[in-house]
């Protein structure tokens, strides 16, 4: 069995993992630590949990006792607490903030996005769990940029649920402000354009245009920029995408959907469809949905995944079971509602 410790387990992506380790039939939660709750049932904050078990939180974090320890602490937290506490070497490490998703000679954490990145995840000690967003606005992109196709700005819409925000309740997360309504934020400087500027371009061809991450001081005109407009969405769970592309040619009949199929047909969560989308496909669920229209030169790619599986700690438990040698699948077999 797996040894599992969990950091910051009072959040949702805290109770989320909770959720799917009590099912995973090869590892074991030794503790979930919240030192604001320690000593409450689990199922006193994650109500949810009622039923299913008797764990408690903890104040403590024996780390000699696990395999492996999940950060679900808030971004920036992470590289703080590795700098007041000590974590044994043999104790792997993954990380759900962005602290360490953008490569540095400063760390050793692997990008640990399973379509491109499975090979490193099996043999990492640490290992940084991919955004949400970036994730959905990625396995929307990924064949393209592998195929060298990317070679213009490419404009990306995602609206993402209310959980997305977190649990610490905010002025535009009550339920009276969100319900009914929908609203726009960090227009072009969302945090999750960094990693996925990384990704595209390292799978980008040698003759293909660098992707400029519009963030950075030295921002180069020349380059392909990722627009990217997020939406706050009036529902609780779950990402819609669509990002259009511009082809310097008009593809053949149905070639863009077979260079999909192609690109996904080994993976273990990320499927293609030849139909268009709905969101109620992938909620509750660590899919990764992908569907492609073409019109004339232009790709209108529509992508999605449950915020806080795929794009949180659903990546994370599949991530685990990568570094651990045992199947991909392994706790994940959630299935989507038919309504």
């Amino acid at each position: 069995m797996i040894k599992v410790g969990i950091l910051g387990a009072a959040g949702y992506t805290g109770g989320e993992l909770i959720r799917l380790l009590l099912n995973h039939p090869e590892a074991e939660i030794v503790f979930a630590n919240s030192e604001s709750n320690a000593g409450n049932k689990v199922y006193d904050v994650h109500e949810g949990l009622i039923g299913e078990t008797e764990l408690e939180f903890s104040s403590d974090m024996p780390f000699n006792d696990v395999d492996v320890v999940f950060f679900c602490f808030g971004h920036g937290k992470s590289e703080a607490f590795l700098k007041e506490h000590t974590i044994p070497d043999s104790v792997k490490i993954i990380d759900l903030a962005q602290d360490f998703r953008i490569a540095s000679p400063n760390h050793d954490y692997v990008y640990g996005l399973p379509e491109i990145h499975r090979a490193e995840t099996a043999t990492c000690q640490h290992l940084a769990n991919p955004g949400c967003f970036a994730t959905c606005i990625q396995i929307g992109l990924l064949p393209l940029a592998k195929a060298g196709l990317l070679t213009h700005d490419i404009a990306v819409n995602a609206i993402t649920g209310s959980t997305g925000a977190g649990q610490k309740p905010g002025a535009t997360t009550h339920f009276s402000w969100r319900n009914n309504n929908f609203s726009v934020y960090k227009l072009f400087t969302h945090q999750h354009i960094h990693e996925i500027c990384q990704t595209l371009n390292e799978l980008k061809t040698n003759d293909a245009p660098h992707v400029v991450d519009t963030l950075d001081e030295g921002y180069d005109a020349e380059g392909i920029t990722v627009d990217f407009i997020p939406y706050r969405g009036d529902f609780t769970r779950g990402i819609f995408c669509t990002s259009v592309v511009t082809l310097d040619e008009k593809p053949a009949d149905g070639s863009i959907a077979t260079l999909y199929k192609d690109f996904y047909k080994d993976a273990a969560f990320t499927h293609y469809s030849d139909k268009a989308l709905d969101l109620k496909q992938v909620v509750n669920t660590n899919k990764g949905l992908v569907h492609v229209d073409v019109f004339g030169k232009k790709a209108v790619i529509t992508s999605m995944i449950d915020n806080l599986l795929k794009g949180a700690v659903g990546q994370a438990v599949q991530n685990m079971n990568i570094m651990f040698g045992i199947d991909e699948r392994a706790g994940l077999n959630l299935k989507a509602s038919a309504f």
